[in-house]
């Protein structure tokens, strides 16, 4: 586990993190809200060279940043989908396209899911005080065994 001090030590952690990850990756991202999931892909994102604004796909669901040679980024929030079938079934969707792509997959929120798929990174990010989020955060990330 590694103690964040705010967002920008969120974003250069997700920047050091994309430039050691093998191509075409799943991370799945768990923390409650404002632990600093959607900052972690922003990081991500700017590691791999994506220069366009990252935003939280709450609404949207799935955001798709295409980038050639690497293949890009693809942002998948599962937030807003509360049976696990849904969640299943927009996860199954979004890993052909990332795969396709030669993309990374970042997942938020995979406790959605039916179960964890196997093979994933995962990344637990979590506020050191949740009374007081200017504490910071610590991040655990564990690659699939």
């Amino acid at each position: 586990m590694q103690a964040l001090r705010d967002a920008a030590a969120t974003k250069a952690f997700g920047r050091q993190l994309a430039l050691r990850l093998p191509a075409g990756i799943i991370l799945l991202l768990a923390g409650d809200l404002g632990a600093g999931k959607t900052c972690l892909v922003q990081g991500l994102a700017a590691g791999l060279g994506i220069e366009e604004p990252i935003t939280s796909p709450t609404f949207a669901l799935a955001q798709h940043y295409p980038l050639t040679p690497s293949g890009g980024l693809v942002h998948l929030d599962l937030y807003r989908l509360e049976l696990p079938a849904a969640a299943d079934e927009l996860f199954a969707q979004e890993e052909e396209e990332a795969r396709a792509l030669g993309a990374l997959l970042a997942v938020e929120w995979p406790e959605r899911l039916s179960s964890a798929p196997a093979g994933c990174w995962q990344i637990q990010l979590s506020l050191r005080d949740p009374l007081n989020p200017e504490a910071g955060r610590l991040i655990e990330v564990r690659s699939p065994r």
